[in-house]
């Protein structure tokens, strides 16, 4: 990111290392703890430095049930970074409703008789000033009850389309076959996101933790230009491949 122009990029979606002990092929998920969130604070002042004063900072970041607190640090080295919490969006990956007796979604159990399996990860909307307008309705959901329409037509655009909300529902692969990478998010994530922030001709999207491509793939079937950085070969050649 030291090589980009300053202020060049539009929306940034990316999730790092979680530091967790994943079995990735080059990069060491077993950092010490001090060197992890000093890797993470150069991050964040690069994407701050990368990133459009109007811009979007889509972070997922999670971490293991006995070790809660490291994400919460990395966000709150994002403020100290110049960004704001504009949004907190709760990605669902698995959901039980017990109404109709259905789980809808996958998620991979915890063995622990102490901690709750975790079926939901966090994404952080950052931007630099907290006043970026969102559109909120190319992201939208159809009402239900089809009478919704007139009684909350304020701030809704045309048809019947309202704003989904902070928590989405989006599922991804298991098996490892299917995913070529051990910690990836579906292509629906940045999709959304992306979408959220709003399309534009020129715009750039950026992903520095590039993987196998998932936000490049998103971007290329948007039709806008992305940048990813990835410092495994065996990812890239799975990325260029998608």
């Amino acid at each position: 990111m030291a090589a980009m122009d300053e202020a060049s990029v539009d929306v940034i979606v990316t999730s790092p290392p979680y530091n967790i002990g994943v079995d990735y092929w080059v990069h060491n998920d077993r950092m010490g703890a001090g060197d992890y969130l000093a890797w993470m604070a150069d991050v964040l002042e690069a994407c701050e430095r990368v990133l459009k004063p109007d811009g979007s900072f889509f972070l997922n970041i999670g971490g293991k049930p006995s070790n809660q607190v490291q994400p919460i640090l990395v966000i709150s080295m994002a403020f100290g970074k110049g960004f704001i919490i504009q949004n907190t969006i709760h990605w669902i990956k698995s959901v039980a409703v017990d109404a109709v007796g259905a789980n809808f979604g996958h998620f991979k159990p915890v063995n622990s008789r102490r901690y709750l399996s975790s079926c939901a990860e966090l994404i952080y909307h950052l931007t630099k000033r907290g006043d970026v307008p969102l559109r909120k309705f190319d992201v939208g959901t159809r009402y239900t009850d089809k009478r919704n329409i007139k009684r909350f037509k304020r701030g809704r655009s045309a048809g019947d389309l309202r704003d989904r909300g902070n928590t989405w529902f989006i599922p991804y692969e298991t098996t490892r076959a299917a995913r070529d990478h051990p910690a990836v998010f579906p292509v629906g994530l940045p999709l959304m996101c992306i979408k959220l922030h709003g399309l534009n001709t020129d715009m750039l999207v950026l992903d520095p933790f590039m993987g196998t491509g998932t936000t490049g793939r998103a971007a290329e079937l948007l039709g806008v230009d992305y940048i990813g950085f990835e410092v495994d070969p065996k990812y890239c050649e799975m990325a260029n491949r998608k």
